[in-house]
């Protein structure tokens, strides 16, 4: 997983991450605030030996892990197909690229880690 860490005088941290984790990136920058970030580094510590899955549903992303991974998918993917359907006539459609992103949970673990690292140091 590429990523680099920002820290922009007008925007504040931010990360930028590969297309194919842009998602990952997205949850980091709007939606896990920097006073949760050492909470849940140390709630997912556990992960490997209780092997319990974690939920944290954000305003716009859902981050699903488990001691194997790491699932980011956006609240769009949710919505009822009926609801889509209304809008058939316009030619519109969800455009699923980009709503959903994964990582191994030891990836996860170590970019968590970098950005707590980051965020604290700066």
């Amino acid at each position: 997983m590429e990523y680099q860490f920002i820290k922009d005088p007008i925007m504040g941290f931010r990360v930028k991450m590969s297309d194919e984790h842009m998602l990952v990136g997205r949850w980091l920058n709007e939606e896990l605030p920097f006073e949760q970030v050492a909470i849940l580094l140390e709630t997912a510590n556990d992960l490997p030996i209780s092997k319990q899955v974690m939920v944290v549903d954000g305003k716009e992303i859902r981050l699903t892990l488990s001691h194997e991974e790491a699932l980011f998918e956006s609240h769009a993917l949710f919505h009822q197909s009926d609801d889509i359907s209304k809008y058939a006539d316009d030619a519109l459609e969800l455009d699923e690229h980009g709503l959903a992103s994964g990582c191994g949970y030891e990836d996860f673990m170590e970019l968590l880690l970098a950005w707590h690292q980051f965020t604290n140091r700066s």
